[in-house]
């Protein structure tokens, strides 16, 4: 390989020689790559005339606290076979990165199965991520009709629900107002609103189904926004009425939120959770990423900690917390609590559910106060990421 390597925006042939690039190295063709010209940034690695690498950005945001904070989120990556295990996939992440940087990403979300090099350049997995299968026949027995009707068609109050509840989540991305045309004709998604008579949306289901090899169809849901227990049984009931054509209910990898409403209404718990590689999460500018979170308005603490950096090195840090909001500003008191980019990342989402958690991950504190009052100033909401990209 004695051409010189090129990290390089991609014209518009380099965008079609990188979905040709794609669709070799993935196997089958990728039509986000052209789905998502006219939204994301494609950069890629050339050498000579060849493109041998690139992958996707797209600058949006991510809900944290319940605030939004512009991301970095990276997608449809790939090195060619010829040129794997050169390291390759280093420089071109950081290609990938820098535009988006620029443009004003505190931080990072990308998904994959190589989940060993996303660890090596900063990434982190903050919760382990599922896609769920039930007996269709299971929801038709455990979850009765409610006074709640059912509507076909998104709306525009639809989707204004969505957005609100993302906000109880960490890690949702505000979605664009593109976002859901290009996932219902991407997937051939059929919504569902459900409501009380009379009154506002409470509920938002999104459903696609492909035909059975013998009988019936094969039923996966994309999307599932409630606004309450109620609201979900009501859509699990409504999945339930399906039993005649699907045989199983897919909830796809991370579409089903985690909270306890199909666990406790079960009458039989025979379902069956298939893991998946998770999405992880970078932290760019951490004194950014810290001001633009939300922060729960009952804590009051100042912690100074040592923070890995980006060149293997640490720094000191004071994080103030008042009122609802944070900053992190440089300090040289003696630090209570020590982590890495990675431990950083999950703190951040929400991921150490409790001072034992974060102890096995590792993360170092001189007292179990300053561990506790670390950790429970991100965990009003949990990590949960339902979009794909």
């Amino acid at each position: 390989m004695d051409a010189q390597l090129t990290f390089t925006p991609a014209d518009d042939g380099l965008w079609e020689q990188y979905d040709q690039l794609a669709t070799r190295a993935y196997g089958h063709p990728i039509s986000d790559i052209t789905h998502l010209r006219e939204h994301a940034v494609l950069h890629v690695a050339t050498r000579g005339n060849r493109v041998v690498a690139g992958g996707l950005g797209l600058l949006l945001d991510q809900y944290f606290g319940g605030n939004p904070v512009p991301s970095a989120c990276l997608g449809d990556g790939c090195v060619a076979p010829e040129e794997r295990g050169e390291h390759l996939a280093t420089g071109m992440t950081a290609a990938r990165l820098r535009p988006l940087i620029e443009r004003g990403a505190a931080i990072s979300t990308i998904s994959t199965s190589s989940t060993g090099y996303a660890r090596h350049l900063g990434w982190e997995a903050p919760t382990q991520v599922l896609a769920w299968n039930v007996a269709t026949d299971d929801l038709k027995r455990s979850f009765s009709d409610t006074d709640f009707e059912v509507q076909h068609e998104l709306t525009n109050e639809a989707e204004a629900l969505q957005r609100r509840l993302a906000r109880h989540w960490n890690g949702p991305l505000h979605r664009p107002t593109w976002w859901n045309r290009w996932k219902h004709g991407e997937s051939n998604l059929t919504t569902y609103r459900f409501g009380r008579p009379g009154r506002p949306t409470a509920g938002l289901l999104s459903l696609n189904t492909q035909r059975h090899e013998r009988h019936g169809v094969n039923l996966t849901v994309h999307d599932f926004w409630a606004d309450g227990q109620p609201t979900a049984a009501a859509m699990l009931s409504f999945l339930g009425r399906h039993n005649t054509r699907a045989r199983t209910t897919t909830f796809r990898r991370g579409a089903l939120p985690p909270y306890p409403t199909l666990l406790h209404g079960l009458r039989h718990h025979r379902t069956t959770a298939d893991a998946w590689h998770p999405w992880m999460l970078r932290i760019l500018n951490l004194p950014t990423a810290i001001q633009s979170r939300g922060w729960p308005t009952d804590i009051t603490t100042a912690i100074p900690m040592e923070i890995e950096n980006d060149a293997g090195g640490a720094n000191q840090w004071l994080l103030t917390i008042k009122s609802g909001t944070a900053e992190i500003t440089p300090t040289r008191a003696t630090p209570w609590v020590t982590l890495t980019r990675r431990q950083l990342a999950v703190w951040y989402a929400g991921g150490y559910r409790s001072a034992t958690s974060a102890r096995m991950a590792g993360v170092y504190a001189t007292s179990e106060e300053a561990l506790t009052s670390l950790v429970r100033s991100t965990t009003q909401h949990e990590p949960w990421l339902p979009d794909h990209f």
